[in-house]
């Protein structure tokens, strides 16, 4: 089976500044695998480089198979422009730290409008789909409400729905729960939960180091722009191999309790 993602020797610099050094990094289809590291450590610029959201500038990422971020024409290798990147996107969903929900519109409208506007899916099919989502990820009660009206942890999860709504191969998570009060994080963690139980392929940035000890197959640790060390969650969080891994494992358990 080809694995859902693979990046091989990524790098990418934002100005002088180098974000990612030679990223290796495979995610087999089926997988949870968490990131986690220090903030600057390049997590979330993986992430978007994974999306295409990013071009990387050296090295390779494929998703499900595919090159993003380039086509093949003849021996040379070539950037999409942005209608073809858009198409090699739509099998990747992701969830952002802030929801960027559409504040005009309801939660039933902001999960059915990317079937329907994207990828020009009848409307009523969009429609049916979005409830289905909604009533999945536990709001249905909510296929009405405005952002507005809804708590922090009731918009991710929305934003989740949303994220479901083009049927993807592969769901991003970018610290999902991080700008959510501690009372709101466990609605979004049970719904991701779900969705790792059924089989669904993803890659979570997140600091919650109980979700990644009891969900995630890998657990990667990056700091500086590479990866420092990956392996089993329980066995890298009990026993981390790097002094670097042990002092920020030490910090994430002085912020957080219920890490023994």
């Amino acid at each position: 089976m080809i694995p859902m993602v693979v990046a091989e020797r990524v790098h990418k610099s934002f100005g002088h500044t180098e974000v990612l050094r030679g990223i290796d990094l495979t995610v087999e289809t089926g997988q949870v695998v968490c990131l986690i590291g220090p903030s600057g450590s390049g997590k979330s610029t993986l992430l978007r480089c994974v999306n295409n959201l990013e071009t990387v500038d050296t090295g390779h990422i494929w998703v499900d198979g595919q090159l993003m971020g380039y086509r093949v024409g003849g021996s040379r290798l070539h950037r999409l422009k942005e209608r073809p990147a858009r198409q090699q996107r739509r099998c990747i969903g992701m969830v952002f730290q802030h929801f960027n929900l559409f504040p005009h519109m309801t939660a039933l409208e902001n999960v059915a409008m990317a079937p329907a506007v994207v990828a020009g899916e009848d409307r009523d099919v969009a429609v049916a789909r979005a409830d289905a989502l909604l009533k999945r990820v536990g709001l249905a009660a909510k296929r009405d409400a405005y952002p507005r009206q809804m708590s922090g942890g009731q918009q991710q999860r929305v934003a989740i729905a949303r994220a479901l709504a083009l049927q993807p191969k592969l769901l991003l998570f970018d610290e999902p729960t991080s700008a959510l009060d501690p009372e709101l994080v466990g609605e979004v963690l049970t719904v991701m939960v779900d969705l790792a139980a059924e089989g669904i392929t993803m890659l979570v940035v997140t600091h919650e180091l109980s979700f990644a000890r009891d969900v995630a197959d890998n657990l990667v640790f990056m700091d500086g722009g590479t990866i420092v060390e990956s392996g089993p969650p329980a066995r890298l969080i009990a026993s981390p191999a790097h002094e670097r891994t042990r002092s920020f494992l030490s910090r994430i358990r002085a912020e957080h309790t219920g890490i023994s």
